[in-house]
């Protein structure tokens, strides 16, 4: 038989495990998150066809990341303009921490490759693509501007991501982009 104060008491304990939980699971995200900005990248693999970024540490996965292209975004970048993101094996050379966008990290685009592809075809191959955050001024908007393509072929991720990105990679880590 469960006397009022009974009930009462009763009440009280599902709430302090809920408490107990939340605030262990928020524990846990904050040594994760910890775990993730204290990792080095030894390559970085851009996967097109999954709009992913991933950061590897000899040859571990340490983190993941949504990302957005040029709005033309299936195939090689042949020429300037075209909006589309390059693929292949390429160098992040410099970071750029006042570009017009959050933080951007530039990609050796055009290689050798790209620009002898384009001198037998008589066009420019274009040029400063970069990993980078939303649009200076735009932060606000980057919950719709990463559900589309919009870049000239930049790979964008959002500010808090670019921010990861930031801190785990170092200038000369290689970066190969796969359709």
């Amino acid at each position: 038989m469960f006397s009022v104060e009974n009930r009462l008491h009763c009440k009280v304990k599902p709430v302090k495990v809920v408490v107990k939980i939340i605030a262990a699971v928020f524990v846990f995200l904050l040594y994760a998150g910890a775990v993730h900005s204290e990792q080095t990248a030894d390559f970085v693999l851009v996967i097109k066809s999954e709009s992913r970024l991933y950061l590897i540490h000899k040859g571990v996965e340490f983190a993941s990341f949504k990302v957005v292209f040029g709005s033309n975004p299936k195939g090689h970048k042949q020429q300037q303009g075209d909006e589309r993101t390059p693929e292949g094996f390429y160098t992040l050379d410099y970071k750029n921490p006042n570009s017009s966008y959050y933080k951007s990290i530039h990609i050796s685009y055009p290689n050798a490759k790209d620009f002898e592809s384009a001198r037998k075809r008589g066009v420019n191959p274009g040029g400063a693509i970069m990993i980078h955050g939303q649009r200076n001024g735009y932060e606000g908007l980057s919950i719709f501007a990463q559900l589309f393509n919009w870049t000239n072929g930049c790979i964008a991720l959002t500010n808090r991501d670019m921010d990861v990105v930031w801190q785990s990679v170092n200038p000369g880590t290689p970066i190969e982009i796969r359709p």
